[in-house]
């Protein structure tokens, strides 16, 4: 039997364990940086200077190589494409920020035009987002990014100016009755509130890029964004339906605002401009069948046709041969004014009031954007630098604030636009910004007899897309319930409490599963597949065997102060054997021995006092009293004492079936002092139950950890350690076939 263990555990070389490991290998001990290498590092050198230098101006390494003859002309047709795309979308989300038309304009300008100094993806640029499909990464293979007002991000925003800038705070009185909003003022003071917002949102970008705080999105999983956006495609769609109907409303913010829109929509639907509503449901007829038309042709049509825009000067046109606001009642966009306005500080009172929903819009802004940009840097060949995409949206947020601009993300749909025409590089925003330039200068005044109709049309059309993630539903039904639960509660929890409420809950919600899914591991007893050295659960393989006498336990997750008693617990119960209660059968049984030694040592004792009256021997003495058939030996010095360390077949105990275990920790990435208290109470009671305890599989990581954490003791050595699960298997296998080895007791 021996033979063919040794035999069905060989190993291919050497077993070492892990203390015979670091001697082999001349394990190298830390080192710490010393305070001259610090600071020869922070020293300025011109190498340094010139690495910085491009680092925060990448156009600086890429626009001297620029392939003129193989890109210039792709871009240029690009860029005027997406820029005619620009002009309807920066109109219709300025209406759902709550702001002029022409905001929407300048965020259209100035942002794609900065971004082209500071941004490191080639297919990123600065503009608005035709749609608010957020993808998982390498879920798209071929998309270009073009960044800009975002829908969310603007829904976001105007949730904000309807809440701190209402507009029953603009009423005035006409003829000492009827009051009516003076728009102007209101508008004034909401460019000055968002303009403070944006400022405010790109110091947290550029702070957090600075501090090399790109991984902040990671919090922001997947199912939790695309919930999110979901949710913020319903508020974007119920924020328009009054300009869809023709009604007035007021605005409410806070919690459950949004069944509050909706039911004060209901209550006003008898008021409906039925001119209105017409135009808006033709508006939308026309603009989705026109995309599904592009869709289709896509590999045909040289750009897709620009629906957006026809829509936008066929009902300008319309609507001031017509007189659609005089005759019919239909708001119009109003004055739009030509020309740049010179850059206006921020109102820094107002810091108080938007430091939490301009954080929020930062990251929500910056983890779309980025998430984004991977895919297509994976896609065509290159890297995107995380840190200095965070500072280039930053830098395009804070300064664009001071121009009027609104916070800005980016755009899928219209990136689509870029890689159909042959857009190459952000040479393509540049062109972009130029059309936008030439309509702020000298067309922007011809739109304000635009119907503000139109704009809601064209902000619910680009919905579909976003809709579409309802889908995520069923994928994730079937792929994975916890991510279905983050969607559903972020989309339910944006939906009742607001976007910034809602954000926060869901984020919170999304770090909950992360610990309860380390709380709540897969724990398993692993058996090795015949005739190789690879461990599997034996629950889920069939040709996974146990090793006879060796238990190996394997969790799935790290082990540390959240779980690690439930780790222990698991180990206990997975072992098949009650350790507690035999520990403390173990522990009554020695008691009980105690006892029967100290009555032993007393009788011992008064058998060997001096007999004064009776000079008898005391065994025969004690005859005589007992009676006949009664003799008492006289124990010898070691009889009757206590075996240094009883076995449990000695006290009549039940004895375990293995005598070995071996806990995998390749799932383990760090531990903590209570994990390792933990440990060393595990080896403490296995040890009690005459079981050895091995750990395979250890990062040196772990290890660094355990020795820093003073695990390791005369009774616990690193020849406990092993570099994988086969070799303790090998080391047992052997060891249990040659003369046994005394253990240190456990202390």
């Amino acid at each position: 039997m021996a033979a063919e263990m040794a035999l069905s555990h060989r190993a291919p070389r050497e077993v070492l364990s892990e203390a015979e490991l670091e001697e082999v290998a001349q394990r190298k001990p830390p080192t710490k940086p010393s305070l001259r290498g610090c600071l020869r590092k922070t020293r300025c050198s011109g190498s340094a200077a010139k690495s910085l230098l491009f680092r925060f101006l990448p156009f600086l390494r890429w626009l001297p190589r620029y392939p003129i003859k193989d890109w210039l002309l792709g871009d240029i047709v690009s860029g005027f494409s997406v820029g005619i795309m620009h002009l309807p979308q920066g109109l219709a989300y300025a209406l759902l920020a709550g702001l002029p038309p022409v905001t929407g304009l300048y965020s259209s300008f100035y942002p794609v035009f900065l971004y082209f100094f500071f941004g490191t993806s080639r297919h990123n640029s600065v503009g608005e987002l035709r749609d608010l499909l957020v993808p998982s990464l390498g879920s798209l293979p071929t998309l270009y990014l073009f960044s800009g007002p975002f829908a969310v991000i603007s829904v976001m925003i105007g949730s904000l100016t309807e809440s701190l800038v209402p507009s029953e705070n603009f009423l005035e009185s006409v003829n000492g009755s009827n009051a009516t909003v003076n728009e102007e003022l209101r508008d004034a003071t909401r460019v000055e509130l968002v303009a403070t917002i944006t400022v405010l949102t790109g110091i947290f970008q550029v702070a957090l890029g600075l501090l090399q705080f790109g991984f902040v999105v990671t919090y922001l999983s997947d199912p939790l964004v695309r919930g999110y956006t979901t949710a913020a495609s319903v508020h974007v769609l119920v924020s328009q339906l009054k300009n869809v109907f023709g009604v007035s409303q007021s605005e409410p913010s806070g919690p459950l605002s949004l069944f509050v829109t909706i039911i004060d929509l209901c209550k006003k639907l008898p008021d409906t401009n039925v001119g209105t509503l017409v135009t808006s449901i033709i508006a939308i007829v026309a603009i989705l069948v026109v995309k599904k038309i592009n869709h289709k042709l896509a590999a045909k049509l040289p750009m897709p046709i620009p629906i957006e825009l026809i829509t936008i000067i066929v009902s300008t046109g319309i609507s001031y041969g017509v007189n659609l606001n005089d005759k019919y009642g239909i708001s119009v966009v109003g004055n739009i004014p030509s020309g740049l306005k010179p850059p206006v500080a921020p109102n820094i009172s107002y810091f108080g009031q938007v430091v939490g929903n301009a954080f929020a819009i930062a990251v929500v802004g910056y983890a779309i954007c980025i998430s984004l940009g991977k895919i297509f840097a994976l896609k065509h060949g290159y890297k995107v630098d995380s840190n200095q995409e965070l500072i280039a949206l930053g830098l395009c947020n804070f300064l664009g604030g001071f121009f009027q601009c609104f916070a800005i993300s980016c755009s899928m749909s219209r990136s689509l636009v870029q890689e159909s025409t042959g857009g190459n590089s952000q040479v393509a925003g540049v062109i972009a910004s130029l059309v936008i330039l030439v309509t702020i200068l000298k067309i922007g005044e011809l739109f304000r007899d635009l119907p503000k109709a139109i704009l809601a049309a064209i902000i619910i059309a680009n919905l579909k897309g976003m809709f579409k993630q309802f889908k995520d539903l069923s994928t994730l039904w079937k792929s994975n319930k916890v991510d279905l639960l983050v969607w559903v509660v972020t989309f339910i929890a944006t939906l009742l409490l607001n976007l910034d409420i809602g954000l926060a809950v869901s984020v919170a919600f999304g770090l909950l599963t992360v610990i309860f899914r380390t709380q709540l591991p897969h724990y398993s007893i692993l058996g090795r597949i015949s005739d190789t050295d690879v461990y599997r659960d034996v629950m889920e393989y069939e040709m996974a065997q146990e090793i006879p006498g060796v238990k190996i336990f394997r969790s799935s997750s790290t082990v540390y102060f959240a779980n690690v008693e439930l780790y222990a617990e698991a180990l206990k119960r997975k072992s098949g054997i009650d350790v507690d209660r035999l520990i403390e059968k173990k522990k009554k049984a020695l008691k009980k021995l105690k006892k029967q030694q100290k009555k032993l040592e007393k009788e011992k004792a008064k058998m060997k006092k001096p007999w004064s009256n009776d000079t008898r021997s005391p065994s025969l003495s004690q005859n005589a009293e007992d009676g006949p058939g009664l003799s008492v030996i006289e124990l010898s010095a070691g009889e009757g004492s206590v075996p240094s360390e009883p076995t449990l077949h000695s006290l009549g105990l039940p004895q375990p079936s293995f005598y070995a275990v071996i806990l995998d920790f390749s799932p383990v990435s760090f531990v903590d002092t209570v994990s390792i208290k933990i440990l060393k109470n595990i080896f403490r009671d296995f040890h009690e139950i005459e079981v050895d305890v091995f750990i395979a599989s250890c990062p040196v990581s772990v290890l660094a950890q355990l020795e820093r954490g003073n695990f390791f003791s005369s009774a616990i050595t690193k020849h406990s350690f092993f570099p994988s699960v086969h070799d303790a298997v090998v080391h047992i296998s052997r060891e249990r076939h040659q003369p046994s080895v005394s253990t240190p007791a456990l202390l």
